[in-house]
């Protein structure tokens, strides 16, 4: 139906089988015995690939407490290894040869450290079907009417290669294109952000009548909701089969930051788009994995995810509920050894029954970040460019 989610083969079927399988799963939040059992295998399988790849994993591979003795339930994945995402932004390390590189991404905007992240074909076409299974399974993929899309993100020009524009470029592919806007204009000599040119794009929005479809970070359409407050203009129907979907986060601009029901309250009222139609996903370039919210606005851990909380102090892991230092784990990867990977988020998780939604996936909620001096990233660099804007 869709060319999203076309079949795609892993880079040797022999060796990686397990993965191949796993990451076949067609529903996105498909739990039991069956898909845990897969996915330890997948896990062993890839990290015996990055092993015999990277230099850098293998020896990490060595140290481990896993390498003596395979994974042989999820329950053992707190024993893998982990490479810390800062790690990415001093290093560049690939499991393939150079000419295998498909894509080059990074984390960071203008200033800041970057990490820098390498796609394989497997690897950049498996984690797009990721995203359109996601996306699919709530109906928001193969629609037929052309949408009006604001990107609330940077603007294409030659050589941007960051990580959160190339996701939105991508989204747009979901949905025909009517008209494409960008928050964050490129001025030939950089990018700024466009409150007023947001404004024009939404009024011309409401007046055409088309879906919309609003992606990207969420300070920008907050302060574009500001700007229409401030100038006197009244509330806005868009159509209601609009849609939001929020990435990238308000980090680096915390003082200024709104709490998610009071933002989605203000899209609704402002706008006119259900609730239901308004969700945020939480990603990273070191790991490519879609978290997306449910109906309740909860981030549901994938079928071809874990994810594990470890203690700020100790690092080991942490029962539900409590708040630590987020490890997400899969063995989707086979360019980069970023099977294991440890975030600078504070997170807790919880048992799927403790949502209400009816995904049977544990979910979590982001507490923060720590490290803010050191740990920048794409939603810093474009938060600077709000300053004297709002």
């Amino acid at each position: 139906m869709v060319a999203y989610l076309d079949p795609v083969q892993v880079p040797d079927p022999e060796a990686l089988a397990h993965v191949q399988r796993l990451c076949d799963i067609a529903e996105p939040y498909a739990v039991g015995a069956d898909a845990d059992q897969l996915f330890a295998r997948a896990m062993n399988e890839s990290n015996a690939w990055h092993a015999a790849r990277s230099p850098f994993f293998a020896k990490l591979w060595a140290d481990s407490e896993a390498f003596a003795r395979p994974l042989e339930s999820v329950e053992d994945l707190a024993r893998l290894p982990y490479v810390h995402a800062n790690f990415f932004k001093a290093h560049e390390v690939v499991s393939i040869p150079e000419q295998d590189v498909k894509l080059h991404v990074t984390s960071s905007g203008t200033t800041g450290q970057k990490s820098q992240m390498f796609f394989d074909e497997w690897t950049l076409r498996n984690g797009q079907r990721m995203v359109a299974r996601v996306f699919d399974s709530y109906g928001w993929l193969g629609e037929e009417e052309p949408v009006n899309y604001l990107l609330s993100n940077y603007q294409p020009r030659p050589g941007l290669n960051l990580g959160t524009s190339f996701t939105d470029e991508y989204l747009c592919h979901f949905a025909p294109v009517r008209s494409v806007e960008y928050a964050l204009k490129h001025t030939g000599s950089g990018h700024e952000f466009d409150p007023f040119g947001c404004v024009r794009a939404l009024l011309r929005f409401a007046e055409e009548g088309a879906p919309v479809r609003i992606l990207g970070f969420p300070a920008f359409l907050s302060f574009t909701l500001d700007r229409m407050r401030e100038i006197g203009l009244p509330p806005v129907q868009l159509n209601p089969r609009s849609l939001v979907v929020f990435g990238g986060g308000w980090k680096g601009h915390v003082d200024k930051q709104v709490a998610k029901p009071e933002l989605y309250r203000r899209i609704h009222e402002q706008l006119g788009i259900p609730d239901e139609r308004i969700r945020d996903g939480y990603g990273a370039v070191e790991h490519s994995v879609l978290y997306m919210e449910c109906a309740n606005h909860r981030l549901h851990v994938p079928t071809w995810s874990r994810m594990l909380v470890r203690d700020v102090r100790t690092l080991q892991p942490l029962p539900h509920g409590e708040r630590g230092y987020a490890q997400f784990v899969s063995p989707y990867i086979t360019s980069v050894p970023a099977q294991s990977v440890l975030m600078g988020d504070l997170v807790s998780q919880h048992a799927p029954e403790e949502c209400g939604c009816g995904l049977p996936t544990p979910w979590f909620a982001v507490h923060g970040r720590a490290g803010l001096s050191r740990n920048r990233s794409c939603a810093i660099a474009a938060a600077e460019l709000l300053k004297g804007t709002s």
